[in-house]
């Protein structure tokens, strides 16, 4: 998958996916912001990173379930977990992230090491470390701890359970995993230059 950052929140994705499943799973999107009372810079967000995760194709303004859409969301919260993990591995950024933190020595990263991967980009560093740390958490890829204020990597079971619970960072609003709203405006686009400066940037934060 390309180098594209969230700029929408597990709560967003979500809600757009609830929405266009209620709409029985293709609708444009001008309709899908006008049901949710929001402009469509402001659901496009949503769509964008749906469609970089390969759950929804957009074809002239239209947004549409592809097969794996349609599984996540006739699945159970640990189902569409596993799926967005999955889908999360495969995005540059996120496998440059847990490549970092699997080589470095205590698999974590404090918050300027993560700033320094995330100034290889072209994404607005606020933001687009939130958004990352929520997405992180919600899949359970990382953990962050708050008092050390350090990304964590997850250790997970043969079994594929996460290993103990995380202290989080503040949040935003409207950052709970499994809510209903898609609020957020896009903020910064990706650069396609962005891939190879992050292709070795793991080995450097390692």
């Amino acid at each position: 998958m390309p180098t594209t950052f969230p700029k929408c929140n597990p709560t967003e994705l979500m809600g757009l996916l609830v929405l266009l499943n209620s709409h029985k799973g293709s609708e444009d999107v001008a309709l899908l912001a006008d049901d949710l009372d929001l402009e469509i810079d402001e659901i496009f967000p949503a769509v964008e990173f749906a469609s970089v995760l390969q759950l929804v194709k957009v074809a002239d303004g239209r947004a549409t379930f592809t097969d794996l859409g349609k599984k996540l969301v006739s699945g159970s919260i640990r189902d569409r977990k596993a799926i967005i993990r999955e889908q999360l591995r495969k995005t540059t950024l996120f496998r440059t992230l847990l490549r970092a933190l699997e080589n470095a020595p205590d698999h974590s990263l404090s918050d300027e090491e993560l700033g320094q991967i995330i100034s290889f980009t072209t994404a607005t560093a606020d933001e687009a470390v939130q958004n990352i740390v929520n997405w992180g958490r919600y899949a359970d890829l990382f953990r962050y701890d708050a008092d050390e204020q350090r990304l964590i990597l997850t250790r997970r079971s043969p079994g594929g359970k996460a290993g103990p619970g995380s202290s989080h960072p503040p949040s935003t609003p409207g950052t709970s995993a499994e809510g209903a709203g898609a609020s957020t405006k896009s903020s910064g686009t990706s650069s396609q230059d962005s891939e190879a400066r992050l292709a070795g940037v793991a080995s450097v934060t390692g």
